[in-house]
């Protein structure tokens, strides 16, 4: 078994990709996942500069507990260090970060420039980021996306440096990406917190099950909301102080300042940070609503959430989910494959999960069955053997959003596969390609697929060499699976957008297919305006918002013509052609 799961892992080498696609989420007032209470907002203080805004959490009962107070103890008061004391522990001015630029990855792992807002207003910008309903209908508009916010990015004017991680960290939980907008949290030097850095800092910790990263700003000024007082009581226990996590947590309770499952939840942790024997029971029975606190607090102390609960919250957890390493991975791996579709797992990651599955002792059966049909997938004795492996897992689901997962699970297992022996399955070998990215592998397959299919259509939208134009009777050869007018519609709107058809066709196309690309509007003028004004990020985050939409089929194929135009004018070909190609899969 272990060395099938080494064949499985070298035939594999290294995927990379990511995606996108779910249910939105109102983004005006994007919903916080903290009880009632939880991670509100305070005012900031007068003196703060340049902004002064927060996070805008669902409305919630107003709480102003006050702290608790210590409890009573034998020693002294200590005396409170003096500024030359204090002086020796701060960090050196040379090693302080920044607020200018923020971010933990550079162009060379895949970012923007720092300049890719170009001169945009932060208040613009921020505006963009909270109407973003996410995760989006597109993985490949996410990839992109979650890389632009997590570049080191020169800070817009107008906001503070803090403020604008604080932002996108937010819009990168909304996504699923839990780690990603943690990233983004720990690119700001704790010293340099305004109020809602910390409130996003929160949830991003919650969200990735480490309650141990609330303990940089626990100790901040106490007058805030009610969840940093536990955060006390938890970072005292995880940092050994003899008996004040547990004496901070009495005071919580005796204060009110949580109770039921959100107080038992913290007990849990102080309990394991002072490493006590006393068992703390978790009853889920009474609990209807499923939020980060009590995700993140139970993903920490091992503490199973049951499933129903899930059904209470919006799909950006499925992506916490499948990155939260505390999590069982047997329990990983359904949300596992909805994140790939989503864009928060890589193919590689995904394959790397059921190559686990299939070396573990305890798999459960149906698991170990699709990580046994993989392995015959990459390695099976012969051409028939790895084709019928493919066809068990691509059918082996019903729902589009799992039916383009598990073309993501198989892309390199189709890559093995020669043309000449997998003519019958030419589109979904394809598209399976490429939906990791593979965009020159497929393009094997170039001259061996029938001309009008959607294998032909997809290796002619993606063609990362392409230099000559179509007529328009290319389009008219497209006879398109399923619905075929719509998938026509995008497959002519992908042509025109990657600048594959001339003017004057894309004009009559546009009028026989019924495609208005013409029309004009606030969202078409800003998306104009920063392509003039070469903003690659801000292209990305007005085609996000371009793409608000549950699904592929409610995307009008004039705005995946905007997208496309667009993404390519500012040197992102590449997305723009990996999008164009997910419209035909996907629709």
């Amino acid at each position: 078994m272990a060395t099938s799961r080494v064949r499985l892992l070298a035939a594999l080498a290294a995927a990379g990709s990511l995606a996108a696609a779910a249910v939105a989420q109102n983004a005006q007032a994007p919903e916080s996942l903290l009880p009632p209470g939880f991670g509100e907002p305070v005012a900031p203080p007068t003196a703060q500069a340049p902004s002064n805004q927060t996070v805008q959490p669902l409305p919630q009962a107003p709480l102003d507990l006050p702290a608790p107070e210590a409890s009573p103890s034998p020693t002294p008061t200590p005396t409170p260090p003096s500024a030359a004391e204090l002086a020796k522990y701060e960090m050196p001015l040379f090693a302080r970060r920044s607020l200018s630029i923020v971010g933990p990855i550079g162009q060379p792992e895949g970012g923007v420039a720092p300049n890719a807002f170009g001169d945009a207003d932060g208040g613009y910008l921020q505006g963009l980021m909270r109407r973003l309903s996410a995760p989006l209908p597109s993985r490949w508009l996410s990839i992109a996306l979650r890389r632009a916010l997590m570049s080191r990015i020169d800070t817009p004017a107008g906001l503070n440096g803090a403020d604008f991680a604080a932002e996108r960290a937010w819009l990168l939980l909304r996504m699923g990406e839990s780690v990603a907008a943690r990233s983004v949290i720990e690119s700001v030097d704790t010293m340099n917190a305004t109020p809602k850095y910390e409130q996003v800092a929160m949830q991003a910790m919650l969200a990735n099950g480490d309650p141990g990263g609330l303990c940089t700003l626990a100790e901040a000024p106490q007058d805030r909301a009610r969840g940093w007082v536990l955060a006390r009581a938890m970072c005292a226990s995880l940092g050994n102080e003899e008996g004040g996590g547990r004496a901070l947590i009495d005071a919580a309770r005796r204060q009110r300042v949580a109770s039921g499952i959100d107080l038992a939840l913290a007990r849990k942790v102080v309990g394991a940070g002072l490493g006590s024997r006393q068992a703390v029971t978790i009853e889920w029975d009474p609990v209807v609503q499923l939020t980060s606190w009590r995700f993140g607090l139970a993903t920490a102390t091992g503490v199973a959430v049951p499933a129903e609960l899930y059904q209470t919250v919006g799909p950006q957890v499925t992506g916490w989910r499948a990155l939260a390493p505390a999590i069982p991975i047997a329990d990983r791996a359904a949300a596992a494959e909805t994140a790939a579709a989503m864009g928060v797992l890589s193919s590689a990651a995904l394959v790397d999960l059921y190559a686990a599955l299939d070396a573990g002792e305890d798999t459960p059966a149906a698991l170990g069955a699709i990580a046994s049909d993989l392995r015959s997938a990459y390695v099976g004795a012969d051409i028939a053997t790895r084709l019928g492996a493919l066809r068990q897992l691509w059918d082996g689901v019903e729902t589009p959003q799992a039916r383009y997962a598990r073309l993501i699970l198989t892309a390199r297992a189709a890559a093995r596969i020669r043309p000449v022996d997998g003519r019958e399955e030419a589109s979904r070998i394809v598209a399976s390609m490429l939906s990791a990215g593979l965009d020159r592998t497929a393009q094997r397959w170039r001259g061996q697929v029938d001309e009008g299919s959607d294998a032909w259509a997809m290796l002619e939208l993606s063609d990362p060499d392409a230099r000559t134009r179509l007529g328009y009777g290319a389009v008219g050869k497209y006879a398109g699976s399923g619905n075929a007018t719509l998938k026509r519609q995008l497959f002519f709107a992908g042509l025109a957008g990657l600048g594959r058809l001339s003017p004057q066709e894309v004009e009559s196309g546009a009028e026989s297919l019924d495609v208005p690309i013409g029309v004009q509007n606030s969202w078409t003028r800003a998306l104009d305006r920063a392509v003039r004004d070469r903003q690659p990020a801000t292209v990305l985050l007005l085609s996000g918002i371009g793409m608000q939409a549950d699904s592929w089929r409610a995307i009008p194929p004039a705005a995946l013509y905007r997208i496309v135009a667009a993404l390519r004018a500012v040197g992102l070909d590449g997305e723009a052609r990996m999008i164009a190609v997910e419209a035909l899969t996907r629709a």
